[in-house]
């Protein structure tokens, strides 16, 4: 593993996009006109096991030891990418979810082949009680978010937008603990605008932009899921804020130096945008891949070309 987090950059992306590219599915752009405005969506839900956690946990795992047991917390999307990557390259792995853990995520995390173990009622409990079985010799602890790996891995998904569609200049992604979002902005390389999105309830990042640091944060969202981490990672932090030495980064909270700006959006208007995917475009998700949509709807995603990522589709469907 990396250890200096400001070293990562686009050449990590790049890296690991060649890792990954055997067992990743490159998944494509939608383009289109909503409200009289142009659109881009990453169809990111279309990935192999419904998440864009699949690229960073691929990338962590072929970046370490092969023999080592993968130990994993998760709210769910990224224990079941650990889960069926894993078990793709004939690695063990251990899955620790809080209690809250959405059944069909449970479900398929155990049938992927990965011991699931349920913990706490958080999903910091659960990443504590992972941390430590994982410091058992042969163990390696496979962080969701604060892993130099896996954030260059989950930056591949806009590498691939930037390589499809070269002139879009803003990408608006969700927030749980910043992974997604600071690989977005090492694959943007200062070229662009990255649009942090988050629950208004589930305002890690956003909080942390205000303070200057990472702090703690209240999770309560229909999106917690996928979305709930109590406290943002400190590389995802690093490449956000653009100040690894953590010296005052911004004029304004939610800004950051390397064009990042942080935006909230409520619980209803990513139910409505989570609806709006299905009536509009037959795309069924969960409430997490909708909200950098809701944003978008609220106006408040810049640019003349931007493109939201629609990151997992990992719920039950229950016809009508």
């Amino acid at each position: 593993m990396k250890s200096p987090t400001h070293t990562l950059s686009a050449t990590d992306v790049r890296a690991a996009a060649d890792r990954i590219r055997p067992y990743a599915r490159r998944t494509p752009l939608l383009d289109l006109e909503i409200d009289d405005r142009r659109i881009l969506l990453k169809l990111e839900h279309l990935q192999r096991g419904g998440s864009f956690t699949r690229r960073g946990a691929l990338n962590a795992i072929l970046s370490g030891a092969p023999d080592d047991h993968l130990v994993a917390a998760s709210g769910g999307n990224h224990g079941l990418a650990v889960a069926t990557a894993a078990s793709l390259l004939g690695v063990s792995a251990t899955v620790y979810v809080p209690t809250t853990v959405p059944a069909a995520k449970a479900r398929r995390i155990e049938a992927a082949g990965a011991r699931l173990v349920r913990h706490g009622a958080t999903f910091a409990e659960a990443a504590s009680a992972a941390s430590g079985a994982a410091a058992r010799p042969g163990h390696r602890f496979l962080h969701p978010y604060d892993d130099p790996d896996v954030i260059a891995g989950q930056g591949t998904v806009a590498a691939e937008i930037l390589a499809d569609a070269p002139d879009v200049d803003a990408i608006a992604v969700a927030v749980g603990g910043g992974g997604l979002a600071a690989g977005t902005a090492l694959a943007f390389d200062g070229e662009g605008r990255v649009v942090a999105v988050e629950p208004e309830h589930c305002r890690c990042l956003h909080d942390a932009l205000a303070a200057g640091e990472p702090v703690d944060s209240a999770v309560d969202s229909v999106a917690a899921s996928a979305t709930g981490a109590s406290r943002v990672g400190e590389i995802p932090f690093d490449v956000l804020s653009g100040h690894p030495d953590r010296a005052d980064h911004s004029d304004r909270p939610g800004h950051s130096a390397h064009d990042v700006s942080s935006v909230l959006v409520s619980d209803e208007q990513i139910l409505r945008a989570r609806d709006r995917l299905w009536e509009e475009c037959r795309i069924a998700v969960e409430p997490a891949a909708a909200v950098a949509f809701a944003a978008w709807l609220a106006g408040e995603v810049p640019g003349d070309r931007p493109c939201l990522i629609v990151c997992g589709a990992n719920a039950d469907w229950v016809a009508g």
